[in-house]
């Protein structure tokens, strides 16, 4: 997977992440079988992390609920594979590493980039938590709130 421009949504901190996400998930994909499994637990690490960050920041604004059920649902098909790669099963864990890119563009440019889209308009600063025009919070619902073009 690579890191491009087209994934920079604006919002440095879930940049940054996102960055680090593309990061961990390359040493993955790259670690031998023998070290497969300590890169997969660092994998988790970020990944737990970088969830943990958006839903904190969806739970300040009150972004709906069906992104972080997303991050909730990806997160335990990971930690099942992880599971499965623990007793031996290298091939499953390889398996999944072919479909996260896919996910994970189209997560950053529908789900994430209307989330960062929200952020922006409501001047949110993700450092205090302070949102800077409250009078464009609300509006935000599960069929909107996973549409990269909120203009």
């Amino acid at each position: 997977m690579q890191w491009t421009e087209e994934l920079a949504l604006g919002v440095g901190p879930m940049d940054q992440t996102h960055k680090e996400f593309v990061d961990c998930f390359n040493a993955l994909a790259a670690a031998p079988n023998e070290t497969f499994l300590a890169a997969f637990d660092a994998f988790i690490a970020h990944t737990v992390a970088h969830f943990d960050q958006e839903n904190a920041w969806m739970a300040a604004i009150n972004f709906p609920g069906c992104h972080k059920a997303e991050h909730d649902r990806v997160l335990a098909v990971i930690v099942d594979v992880r599971a499965r790669v623990e007793k031996g099963d290298v091939a499953l864990g390889r398996r999944l590493i072919e479909e996260l890119p896919q996910w994970f563009e189209t997560h950053a440019s529908g789900m994430d980039a209307a989330l960062a889209f929200h952020m922006q308009t409501i001047e949110f600063d993700t450092t205090t938590g302070v949102v800077g025009n409250p009078a464009a919070l609300g509006g935000v619902d599960c069929s909107t709130a996973t549409t990269a073009d909120q203009a």
